[in-house]
């Protein structure tokens, strides 16, 4: 027999909860309305697409560089848009007038 047979064990705040496991990812909530969504899944598209393009011919170092932070932009609006969650609008408490809860 344990010496800790019979009693109950603390749970530690650190500890999984039941069936989940410490690194259990939640889902953010949405915070980008369904028209902003298909723009910026729109737009972040196009500007992967045409900063690939223009980067194939790319003449200067700069020119490179620029298309490259266009292509980057490009995934962070259609990926934005995607999930329908803008960290930024989260980090600011932006919530548009259609996606808040009537109080």
């Amino acid at each position: 027999m344990t010496p800790n047979a019979g009693t109950q064990t603390e749970v530690s705040s650190k500890s999984p909860v039941a069936g989940r496991s410490p690194l259990h990812w939640q889902r953010p909530s949405v915070n980008i309305t369904p028209v902003e969504r298909a723009g910026r899944i729109l737009f972040g598209t196009a500007a992967v697409v045409a900063g690939a393009v223009l980067l194939a011919g790319a003449g200067s170092v700069l020119a490179g560089v620029l298309e490259v932070l266009l292509v980057a932009a490009g995934l962070d609006l259609a990926v934005t848009g995607a999930f329908g969650h803008c960290p930024l609008y989260a980090k600011l408490g932006h919530v548009p007038a259609s996606l808040r809860r009537p109080t």
